[in-house]
């Protein structure tokens, strides 16, 4: 009986064996080359699915189908303008002739060293060709009232240039070559690296800027335009502020003015009218006995004229004393303590 297991188990085993070295299965990520002795035997295999090849002799080799990642190393590039950055990129790209990625590259993580060198070498050709602004600054939209150029300090000293008159530029009133934007640079970028990947079978999708910073050495002069600049577009927002401030103030006292010459008309028509009426009340009360009303004015008048230590001088001739004279004539003489004038 043991005779007769054991050869089957071998049997059993070797029949896995050679199943499990003919067929394999492809992902719907992946893709894959079979080679013979190092060397591919057919056509790469794309479609997912169990496939089969030739156990033992015959290996498999997978690549990834999906979109892979580069990330760059930060490096230190001149710009056009002579402005040490500090440029850090990143990328996309995917194997799109896995038989000649195989024979040119091998895996990914060669293909990756690869690339380094390549988009590297592309980032720096492309920003030290180009000014500083085409690098941090795309032109394709127009730039609001509130933000300042960020144009060399060449631009700014030039003559005839009024930083806190002047608004700032549109893209239509930036030199075509001043223009190009970050995205631009990009495209730039992808097209010379490019140059030399089709023979690797690595297709490029895209190159992005994930940042620009400035060295060391110009950072802190950096730091202080910004500012600066800060500073000017806040001197000009309060001078906005102080002008309408200065407008409003001035349409406050117009209407002060408009409303206090209202009142004083009215208050004066008021007080003409009723001036008007008294008037006419004292005078049909005084006509009533002329003489009456005289005697009572001179009255009022020595009321006010004769005062304590007042001296006035009169004559006796003259109407405002002749009242006086009327009371001294109309009183009786003195007459003597003994009864005698």
């Amino acid at each position: 009986m043991n005779r007769i297991v054991a050869p089957l188990l071998l049997l059993a085993i070797l029949v896995v064996l050679i199943a499990g070295g003919t067929f394999y299965q492809v992902d719907e990520t992946e893709q894959v080359i079979v080679t013979q002795f190092g060397e591919p035997t057919r056509a790469p295999v794309t479609t997912p699915g169990l496939k089969m090849k030739v156990p033992f002799i015959q290996t498999v080799r997978r690549f990834d189908k999906r979109v892979i990642e580069w990330d760059g190393l930060p490096g230190q590039i001149p710009t056009l303008d002579k402005r040490f950055i500090v440029l850090d990129t990143t990328a996309r790209w995917r194997i799109a002739d896995p038989l000649r990625f195989l024979q040119s590259v091998g895996d990914e993580r060669s293909a990756q060293s690869r690339l380094d060198d390549l988009i590297n070498s592309a980032a720096r050709d492309v920003v030290s060709s180009h000014l500083l602004i085409q690098t941090v600054r795309t032109f394709a939209r127009e730039l609001p009232l509130d933000e300042p150029d960020e144009g060399s300090d060449e631009q700014r000293a030039a003559p005839g240039n009024k930083p806190d008159t002047v608004t700032p530029p549109t893209a239509q009133d930036v030199a075509p070559e001043e223009r190009l934007g970050r995205d631009r640079l990009t495209e730039l970028m992808v097209k010379r690296a490019k140059a030399n990947l089709p023979n690797l079978g690595i297709e490029l999708i895209d190159v992005r800027i994930k940042a620009v910073n400035y060295v060391r050495e110009v950072e802190q002069r950096v730091y202080e335009r910004m500012i600066s600049e800060r500073r000017r577009i806040a001197a000009r927002f309060r001078s906005a502020g102080d002008g309408a401030s200065a407008k409003i103030r001035g349409e406050k006292e117009r209407e002060l003015d408009r409303l206090r010459s209202e009142a004083y008309r009215k208050a004066q028509e008021v007080i003409g009218k009723a001036d008007a009426e008294a008037a006419g009340i004292y005078a049909e009360a005084y006509s009533q006995d002329p003489e009456f009303y005289a005697f009572y004015q001179t009255l009022e008048s020595y009321k006010q004229t004769f005062q304590k230590n007042a001296s006035i001088l009169l004559s006796t001739k003259g109407d405002f004393y002749r009242y006086l004279q009327n009371i001294q004539r109309d009183l009786p003489s003195p007459v003597a303590r003994d009864g005698k004038p």
